[in-house]
């Protein structure tokens, strides 16, 4: 074999190897996300976020900026949701560089306003490696449901939650 040809494999096989570990590593960061939530640990999420993060949740409100994202979680997961527990689902990822994209489905058991409720919805996540760790540069919450426990979403009205 060509010493040409043994370079260019080495080469593409550390390419591959650095994608899987940006893949590995970017949904680390989605994982530890949901421990912060599940766990009820919003300081835990400074690290997750670049400084100029942006956060979307619908209805639910909008942050920018690593500080005010912070606030938000602690606001929410101590007054408007006291206990939640998040399941994350089919996470996928394409990376380009030292940018990426990606989309994960949300199952999602809190309690607002002193009653159970169901969640379903999906998050859209752009990321940006810093320094050499991947953070989120933007999270996009889109609802499909957020009812009663009790209701179910068998209705037309199936954002009930945070009203």
């Amino acid at each position: 074999m060509a010493t040409a040809d043994l370079e260019k494999r080495v080469q593409q096989l550390e390419a591959k190897v650095q994608e899987l570990e940006d893949l590995g590593a970017i949904r680390t960061l989605r994982f530890r996300f949901h421990e912060c939530v599940n766990e009820k640990r919003p300081e835990g999420m400074a690290d997750l976020f670049s400084s100029e993060a942006e956060l979307n949740y619908s209805h639910l409100g909008t942050a920018k900026g690593r500080e005010k994202i912070i606030k938000f979680f602690q606001k929410g997961l101590s007054e408007l949701v006291p206990f939640v527990k998040q399941y994350l689902h089919n996470h996928v990822v394409q990376v380009q560089g030292n940018s990426a994209s990606g989309f994960s489905y949300l199952e999602a058991t809190p309690v607002h306003k002193g009653e159970s409720y169901v969640v379903a919805a999906r998050f859209d996540d752009e990321y940006t490696k810093e320094d050499g760790t991947w953070r989120f540069k933007k999270v996009t919450l889109t609802p499909y449901f957020m009812v009663p426990l009790t209701e179910g979403w068998a209705q037309e009205d199936r954002i009930k939650m945070g009203r």
